[in-house]
């Protein structure tokens, strides 16, 4: 079972891509920006979990393996 790799930060809403470094997860996949972990001080605002950098997903994956197309941010 992979990462759901979710495109968003679930507290701004910033993008982020798969495939790019900069994310930022806990246990239950709550995504997060590099600037809204740091102001977060690394503990995720929904569960309390640690915040720890989220790998990334090659694309040449993304056909067999997607990431998650679901936006998470409510804004």
């Amino acid at each position: 079972m992979s990462l759901a790799m979710r495109p968003d930060c679930k507290r701004c809403g910033a993008d982020l891509p798969a495939e790019a470094p900069g994310a930022f997860i806990c246990s239950f996949e709550c995504t997060y920006c590099a600037a809204c972990a740091e102001a977060l001080d690394d503990v995720c605002m929904t569960c309390g979990g640690e915040l720890v950098d989220r790998p990334t997903r090659a694309r040449k994956f993304h056909a067999d393996h997607p990431p998650s197309a679901k936006r998470q941010f409510q804004g």
